[in-house]
């Protein structure tokens, strides 16, 4: 039976940058991830079976036995985290300053505890510097820039790196999908498709919960209309909330607010899946208001199964969901509602929820309105920004260029999109696809980062210069930084994000092939 493979989950694990051990309710280590090992200076066989009172000072271990028994022997009605100032022991007897973080959790009737590690000796070293030399503020803080960078840069590295094996997973799953007709290995490939989606909407929350904590997002504020905004989330959640027997209703607005627009998405983003998950049956809603102040509310309202009072204060905590009944079916991590609020502080904006159990919820953004007040229009791309260009019906099977320089994943695609029935010539760089297009194409499928510094913008950019038409594009990526939401929105022009599943990227294809469709950014 195929199923998600263990490296792949190992491999997330191993790249967090923190040591993460498993506890059970004795505080014996039965996880250790490579970090750990590395930290500590043992292999990992050794960490297993091991008690983790072995891993700091002996002068310590009283203390911290105490501490574990009193914090494990609270109710896991909600799973919290609680952080201690410790100090580790190497295997060759030296200590070092770290912070343990306890996040306990129940899994499979066992009480479980997640220990997240941090060595905080540089950033001591770091303190100690600062205070001794009295370093200057502008020093302090090219210091922390650096800090920053490098921290950015291991977040995009780790986002790349990590997507790409989930992407040709995805890609090989849905090629299998469709040409596989035993029933038994198609509900195999069904239950793999779930594995693969649930993996992939952990590892994005987990990155964007990262990205937030280092810094490493920087809003980028401006005047926006929010009619566009709101067309695409109705565009984009209609399906998800129909298929649940669900009405969603997205009402039109003409009002214009001053924020980050692909932030302000994301919050609305989270919060209608939320609703959508957590709503059995009735209608989910997002409705924009104007207030006499000039500011906007945009609010998502539900009828779902509501929030006890009791937990309101806590359902932007990590890991943290309103339905804890042990034998519910898991329906998340815990972690959309975080994010939100992590977006919510870096905006400096306020969100209000109002919520009765079992009748519903209403999570209300509030936002200032836009400092100049243009047309309604503003921040839509228009029909006319581009030359509209109709080509004759094709009775052949669409010719689409693909630009991939990960051999994995463009093997994956080509599959894929020929088991649908397309026909595909796949690269690796902008000058093979040059060199390819000549023999006509009618769509081009390019990865966004390239070897040799290359990007699928270029190759988007040179094609069209080449052919002297607008060629259509989709463009991949598994970069979630500022210069991605800063992308031209052009009517013939897809952008999706890593790891897409295969159905969506089937139907931006249909989109863009289609002659007859009305083409929207």
């Amino acid at each position: 039976m195929l199923s998600l493979p263990a490296e792949t989950a190992r491999t997330v694990l191993d790249a967090a940058p923190d040591a993460l051990l498993v506890l059970d309710a004795e505080g014996t280590i039965c996880f250790a991830n490579r970090q750990a090992s590395q930290m500590f200076g043992r292999m990992h066989a050794e960490l297993i079976g091991t008690a983790m009172e072995f891993l700091i000072p002996e002068r310590l271990r009283h203390h911290r036995t105490e501490y574990r028994h009193r914090h494990l022997s609270q109710t896991l009605e909600r799973p919290t985290s609680r952080t201690l100032d410790l100090y580790g022991l190497h295997v060759d007897g030296s200590e070092f300053p770290v912070e343990i973080s306890l996040s306990p959790i129940s899994s499979d009737g066992r009480n479980l505890t997640i220990a997240a590690i941090r060595d905080v000796g540089y950033r001591k070293g770091v303190q100690e510097r600062l205070r001794v030399a009295q370093l200057t503020a502008e020093q302090a803080r090219e210091q922390a820039d650096r800090a920053n960078q490098a921290k950015s840069r291991f977040l995009a590295t780790a986002s790349h790196d990590l997507r790409q094996p989930l992407q040709t997973l995805a890609f090989l799953n849905g090629m299998l999908s469709r040409t596989m007709r035993d029933s038994d290995a198609a509900s195999a490939l069904v239950q793999q498709d779930q594995a693969i989606e649930t993996m992939s909407r952990l590892l994005n929350a987990l990155l964007d919960i990262s990205k937030l904590e280092s810094g490493a997002i920087e809003p980028a504020l401006g005047d926006f209309s929010v009619s566009r905004l709101v067309e695409v989330l109705r565009r984009d959640f209609a399906d998800a909330a129909a298929a649940k027997g669900l009405r969603f209703e997205a009402d039109p607005s003409s009002a214009q607010v001053h924020s980050d627009p692909a932030l302000v998405e994301q919050i609305l983003r989270n919060l209608l899946s939320n609703s959508i998950k957590y709503t059995a049956s009735g209608r989910v809603l997002l409705r924009c208001t104007e207030t006499p102040d000039n500011q906007v509310n945009i609010e998502v309202i539900d009828t779902g199964i509501g929030i006890a009072a009791e937990h309101l204060t806590h359902i932007f905590d990590e890991f943290f969901q309103v339905d804890t009944v042990a034998d519910s079916k898991r329906r998340g991590y815990g972690l959309g509602l975080s994010i939100v609020k992590r977006i919510v502080d870096l905006l400096g904006v306020h969100l209000e929820v109002r919520s009765q159990l079992g009748v519903g919820s209403n999570f209300s953004l509030i936002l200032p309105g836009a400092h100049t007040h243009t047309s309604n229009t503003a921040g839509e791309v228009r029909p006319n920004a581009m030359p509209a260009e109709r080509t004759e019906l094709r009775s052949h099977a669409p010719r689409l260029l693909l630009v991939e320089d990960d051999p994995g994943v463009r093997d994956a695609t080509q599959m894929l999109l020929r088991a649908e029935g397309y026909q595909v010539t796949a690269v690796g760089s902008r000058r093979e696809a040059l060199a390819a297009a000549h023999d006509g194409i009618d769509l081009l499928v390019s990865d966004y980062h390239l070897r040799d510094g290359e990007t699928g913008l270029e190759v988007i950019e040179a094609l069209r210069q080449a052919l002297a038409r607008t060629v259509r594009a989709v463009l991949i990526t598994g970069d979630t930084s500022s210069r991605i939401r800063e992308l031209p929105r052009e009517p013939y022009l897809r952008i999706a994000n890593k790891p897409v599943h295969p159905d969506v990227l089937l139907q931006l294809i249909r989109e863009l092939t289609n002659d007859d469709a009305v083409i929207t950014p």
